[in-house]
């Protein structure tokens, strides 16, 4: 209980201190604060973000491989030997479909621009046109595969595959360009590339692992695979989608469809795969190189913050023991130990970082508020883990910092600090 008094009576005088001097106390703080609001910002922004790319993965599907050429889902530039490899072939489908452990398995036609994410061609309707839109070509099979969410209509079936039906299915985006007026896209027609298509289904948006904002793939046309080999006859770059009958069985269908394509592309065995074989675990992987490189970046942007915050608390520490000399000397001489003039130094310098800490949390929570309350598709989310981490780092500076003053004012003589004018 004594001891408890004794905390209780330095944080008081440490608070006395804080109010007695309101603009220098605040000048001293406002390094630790921007320091917090640096880790509470970017860590939402972090923890926002993990949340879309889990939920785009989960879209996906935990037991779906993509196989093409090479692996997109890479940082940095792919060599030139990789660019060059020999496409893969639509062909292949069915006979990937037929391995042990393979629930369905579907070619996909992808023409965008795969440098800027965007679509290269365009869809009208009358005076309407929507632009950028990403011409996909995909047979029925596929819809087992990807989470292709309808939000009215159907998807293609096998007469619309065998028959090259001029038949399209809209994304949410390119729907709302060429129908503005909340008009029922089905049944009607749109002209794709100089060519007259119906309209059988409109796409549901579809979720966006990175940025805020429209996403490309919501504007888009899917066509029969068969009708787009008739549209685009030089287009050769196919998408190969496998789902595995079981998220267990994955590492195994793996492995055979892996076979299958060696054999495919007569690759002796002493010689690597040249292609690439994806999974949900290649994404998340990759979400983890990124993830870890913001996390740097906030780490040393934070620091460097904090640092200075530090320095500043040390430096009006020691200030503070300068014009305190002879109180200090004054409760050395009735009674007060070393570790009580310690402990009260101490719990001031932790104090002042604490309530920059607490300031920084607050004042990076509003900005996150602010933002989603103009963008509510930013994705960021303050945690109760990030309030915790930014007064704790607060807190742990003004201990760092503060050690040395706090050990010095122990220190002083009692007659001397008396003397002191």
């Amino acid at each position: 209980m004594h001891k408890l008094a004794e905390i209780r009576e330095s944080l008081t005088l440490a608070l006395d201190v804080l109010i007695r001097n309101p603009l220098r106390s605040f000048l001293t703080m406002l390094g630790i604060m921007i320091g917090v609001t640096t880790i509470i910002v970017i860590g939402a922004v972090v923890n926002g973000l993990n949340s879309n790319v889990l939920g785009a993965v989960q879209t996906l599907g935990s037991s779906t491989i993509i196989c093409y050429r090479f692996n997109w889902a890479t940082l940095g530039r792919l060599s030139p030997e990789v660019l060059q490899r020999k496409e893969l072939k639509a062909e292949w489908a069915d006979g990937l479909a037929r391995l042990p452990h393979v629930d369905a398995a579907a070619p996909l036609a992808d023409i965008q621009n795969l440098k800027l994410g965007i679509g290269s061609s365009s869809v009208r309707r009358g005076n309407y046109r929507a632009s950028n839109v990403i011409l996909e070509g995909d047979t029925p099979s596929i819809a087992r595969i990807s989470d292709f969410a309808l939000q009215s209509g159907r998807f293609f079936n096998g007469t619309d595959e065998e028959h090259h039906s001029s038949v399209v299915v809209l994304g949410h985006d390119t729907a709302e360009t060429l129908f503005p007026n909340h008009e029922d896209p089905l049944g009607q027609e749109v002209t794709v590339e100089g060519r007259v298509f119906t309209v059988v289904g409109v796409l549901e948006l579809q979720k966006q692992a990175l940025g805020t904002g429209q996403n490309p793939n919501d504007n888009i046309a899917l066509l029969p695979l068969s009708t787009m080999r008739k549209l685009h006859p030089e287009f050769k770059d196919f998408m190969l989608f496998v789902k595995a009958d079981s998220t267990e069985n994955l590492p195994t269908v793996v492995d055979e469809v892996r076979g299958y394509l060696r054999r495919m592309r007569k690759l002796p065995s002493d010689k690597k795969d040249d292609f690439a074989i994806m999974t949900t675990d290649t994404f998340l992987d990759l979400w983890k190189q990124i993830s870890s490189g913001i996390f740097i970046v906030m780490l040393a942007v934070g620091s460097v913050a904090l640092l200075v915050g530090g320095i500043g608390v040390m430096n009006i520490m020691l200030v503070s023991v300068t014009e305190r000399t002879r109180e200090i000397g004054v409760r050395k001489a009735v009674g007060a130990k070393r570790i009580n003039i310690l402990w009260q130094f101490l719990l001031e310098a932790v104090t002042l970082a604490a309530v920059g800490g607490a300031m920084g949390v607050i004042f990076g929570s509003s900005l996150i508020l602010i933002v989603r309350l103009a963008f509510p598709s930013f994705p960021a989310a303050v945690t109760l883990f990030l309030i915790a981490l930014g007064v704790s780092v607060a807190s742990l500076v003004g201990v760092f910092f503060g050690v040395y003053p706090a050990w010095k004012a122990s220190l002083l003589n009692p007659v001397e600090a008396l003397r002191y004018e």
